[in-house]
């Protein structure tokens, strides 16, 4: 039995050494992609008249072949934003105490498990005011509600949601910042933006080391398993009934912390016997997507384990909500959610602003 053991143990470092050699193949440095930025950022500048300098770091940081691939056009296009709505004409730049010459970064690195870019300018930044006004005006928004930074910005990834006066060559392409969103969060990324009125702009893009590999959770939604990213999971716990709300009668919030958080539950969504329907003997796992938060209702955490990604939409088409599947060690089929799909969907199926489940708990009952 000692030998057997033994064994297995080595047999389990062997593979693991496997597993790291051909993951390392996979890898590339980001200045592959970089590289075309030093003469695409020299001609539009010239193209639009306006001076900018370009500083390229961590261009050594490698990540996966396939995930560099697919960011090649997100980058493209954040670039070309920076410098069409960003940076300013140097005129511009001198009557607000600037230097004529503006500062376009981009900047790559490791983080935990993933790769963080970052696409940042000394630009005149977004300006709050007018996307509310056009928020309102859209009716996205009421005209006394009081939304944050961080809300106001989420407009900018809606389609069609612009505050330019007019369209340029530049801007005009076809794509949008909501088309540059589903590219990042089809590679299982999140893009934030954080911006400062004559200060500047940044961009900051979150993806996975590789797509071929995933850390999950698993999950037991009735007789089905579920796979969670446990980079999308804040934390898990049981659930107090005495916390939990009705918002305008279409959806269940939880109040975590004085925060209020919308309860997605699976078996619902996916139309499944689930173990259970009464939340005090299920378990709610906060995840994290997109920068909104969801509760997703499920009856029992499992194991946590590496996974191997299969894709859905080449063996099956692509199906919203889920990112994938994987094979388990006893030859199930075990699907990948997909959190920033799930919390889209909720949103449109109670047909609720996920501003409103933000705005509006004062008044849930």
């Amino acid at each position: 039995m000692t030998q057997l053991h033994n064994g297995l143990s080595q047999l389990e470092r062997n593979t693991r050494e496997l597993q790291e050699s051909v993951m390392r193949i996979r890898m590339l440095p980001i200045s592959y992609s970089f590289n075309r930025f030093p003469r695409l950022v020299h001609d539009l500048s010239t193209q639009l008249g306006k001076k900018v300098e370009l500083k390229l770091s961590g261009e050594h940081t490698e990540l996966d072949k396939t995930v560099l691939e697919k960011m090649s056009d997100p980058l493209v296009h954040l670039v070309r934003n920076a410098l069409d709505h960003g940076v300013e004409l140097p005129a511009q730049r001198v009557a607000v105490g600037k230097l004529e010459t503006g500062r376009l970064h981009l900047h790559a690195f490791h983080q935990g498990g993933n790769i963080i870019i970052q696409i940042s300018d000394d630009g005149a930044g977004f300006d709050l005011e007018k996307i509310h006004l056009k928020a309102i005006e859209k009716g996205l928004l009421a005209a006394d509600d009081h939304p944050t930074e961080e809300q106001l910005y989420e407009f900018i990834f809606l389609p069609g949601f612009s505050t330019a006066k007019q369209v340029s060559d530049l801007s005009g392409r076809g794509v949008g910042m909501d088309v540059v969103r589903r590219n990042i969060r089809a590679l299982g990324g999140t893009i934030e933006v954080v911006s400062r009125p004559n200060q500047g702009s940044t961009f900051t893009i979150r993806l996975p080391l590789t797509l071929a590999i995933l850390d999950g959770q698993l999950v037991r939604v009735g007789k089905e398993i579920y796979i969670l990213s446990l980079l999308s999971i804040i934390e898990s716990l049981r659930i107090n009934p005495d916390l939990v709300s009705s918002l305008a009668g279409k959806a269940e919030v939880y109040r975590l912390r004085e925060e209020y958080i919308p309860i997605l539950r699976l078996y619902s969504l996916f139309e499944i016997t689930p173990g259970t329907t009464q939340l005090d003997q299920g378990l709610l796992v906060i995840v994290e997507g997109d920068g909104q938060k969801i509760g997703l209702f499920v009856d029992e955490l499992l194991s946590q384990q590496q996974i191997v990604i299969k894709s859905l939409e080449s063996n099956y088409q692509q199906v919203q909500g889920i990112s994938g599947a994987t094979i388990l060690g006893d030859g199930s089929v075990a699907l990948i959610l997909d959190v920033a799909g799930l919390i889209q969907l909720f949103y449109g199926r109670t047909q609720i602003s996920p501003l409103r489940t933000h705005l509006g708990f004062r008044s849930a009952s």
